[in-house]
């Protein structure tokens, strides 16, 4: 961000109306699209995004962060409607949107990627590199197709979160505008979870039977295990745990119907991962803040439970909720755990067997119809060290190190409820990272994102603390 997009960067109302008319003009677009002519969507859906955050991108920078992020949210819902209408897209052409607009912040690090390291960005400069090693393997060993998708889901994350860390100046403006962000996508993507456990539209049911992922639920009312707006239960429940612990920040109205929904549909995933990661991040939150703020979220918590556990106690939802916490106490019953420990004892030799790693897109497959389709590892690690090898995941793990060590020493983190919030948020995603896959696409996007804003946050203390000091000596001078 340069000083003149510094200094357009909007209040959040409606106000700067360019920055208002392109989304406005883009969400009506889209809406005649659903309604006239789906099939067009598929084309003119990716297209109209891609103008639309390349404008806030060099124009109104911090809209064009909650933009991507509302990208993210929306477009697997869109898709399923679009597929409902006008045929399943075996091609998946629209789900290509989310990464296409985080892709712009690309131009980042080609524009500062040499002063990164200078102010501490080393942790993403080890992790863009691992994966840039892992993209040329890639191209050796796999089909430049494969290697190219999956250098989508390994890249956009790092990228998006270079883009923020580099922009440290600005941190107040872009933590204010994620947390309201995330404020209004738990609501909405809280309320729809809820809506689509009940009801099961259409649309998401043709979605689970065309996909036959199973992972997915049974096309039904109170059969679908909730992936809401996004498109799998696994990432939905990751970017939901982070709204949910951003909220315990958040004043105003909209926390309670937020609160009540998200944890709703949070709990109707039925992702215990995420469920655990959530927890870590609470038990952070509450350790690293100063006393004032340890009050506030106590209070928080006490309000929310009033709210959720009830609702969460009760017929359509509580049998469903209590047979999946049961299950952590018969783990030894439970087949998906089961499953889980045999794929680690089969596959964890074999992935540390391989020093050059199978590159990316080593873990797609081509179908009987000439189509990509992704094998699933249910773990980050498993699938870090198949696709980038030992000479690939010592760089990445090297740099996660690095963030880890940040996150614990920096007190100024300490001082700033987001900031706080940030770090644990990062910490609870990080340790689900042996049961899922939480550096890649809309998972890894969470990730790096709070990350980024962690490191954001510590440059731009830091740089208080120094005005500070020089005020301080330039006043004893006079």
């Amino acid at each position: 961000m340069n000083s003149k997009q510094t200094l357009s960067t909007p209040t959040f109302g409606l106000q700067p109306a360019p920055a208002w008319m392109a989304i406005i003009g883009f969400s009506l677009i889209t809406a005649l699209c659903l309604v006239a002519a789906s099939g067009i969507a598929r084309y003119a859906f990716p297209l109209s995004a891609f103008v639309v955050g390349a404008f806030l991108y060099f124009r109104y920078p911090v809209f064009y962060v909650s933009f991507t992020w509302w990208i993210w949210f929306l477009t697997p819902l869109l898709a399923r409607i679009v597929d409902f209408k006008s045929g399943w897209d075996a091609q998946r052409l629209m789900l290509v949107t989310p990464f296409l607009v985080s892709l712009l912040s690309g131009i980042t690090l080609i524009r500062y990627l040499p002063k990164a390291y200078r102010q501490g960005g080393l942790p993403l400069i080890l992790a863009f590199v691992a994966v840039l090693y892992g993209f040329l393997i890639g191209l050796v060993k796999n089909s430049p197709m494969a290697a190219t998708r999956a250098s989508l889901d390994w890249f956009t994350p790092i990228l998006f979160g270079f883009h923020l860390f580099i922009n440290w100046r600005d941190y107040p403006k872009l933590s204010k505008i994620i947390q309201q962000t995330f404020l209004w996508g738990v609501l909405v993507s809280g309320v729809y979870g809820v809506v689509q456990y009940l009801v099961a539209p259409m649309w998401d049911r043709f979605w689970i039977i065309e996909t036959e992922l199973v992972t997915n639920g049974r096309p039904e009312p109170l059969g679908i295990r909730v992936f809401s707006t996004m498109h799998s239960p696994f990432p939905f429940a990751v970017a939901m745990m982070a709204g949910l612990v951003l909220l315990f920040n958040t004043k105003g109205t909209l926390r309670i119907p937020a609160s009540v929904g998200g944890y709703l549909a949070f709990l109707l995933s039925a992702v215990r991962a995420a469920w655990g990661g959530w927890l870590v991040a609470l038990i952070t939150l509450l350790t690293s803040m100063k006393a004032r703020l340890q009050r506030r979220l106590i209070i928080s918590i006490l309000v929310m439970s009033v709210c959720v556990i009830p609702l969460a106690t009760i017929e359509p939802f509580s049998e469903v909720i209590n047979t999946r916490l049961q299950s952590f106490s018969e783990i030894q019953k439970d087949t998906s755990a089961n499953d889980r420990a045999a794929t680690y004892e089969q596959q964890l030799n074999l992935a540390l067997s391989d020093f050059l790693g199978k590159g990316l897109g080593g873990m797609y497959a081509t179908n009987s119809e000439g189509q990509l389709e992704q094998v699933i590892l249910d773990s980050g690690v498993l699938d870090l060290f198949f696709t980038l090898g030992w000479f690939g995941a010592i760089p990445y793990l090297g740099g996660i190190v690095l963030i880890i060590y940040t996150l614990l020493q920096n007190s100024e983190l300490r001082l700033d409820s987001f900031a706080s919030a940030a770090r644990a948020i990062s910490i609870g995603v990080l340790v689900q990272m042996p049961l899922g896959n939480t550096i890649v696409s809309l998972a890894g996007m969470v990730f790096w994102c709070f990350v980024a804003m962690c490191l954001a946050a510590r440059n731009y203390y830091q740089q208080q603390k120094r005005s500070q000091s020089t005020n301080m000596v330039g006043s004893r001078d006079r």
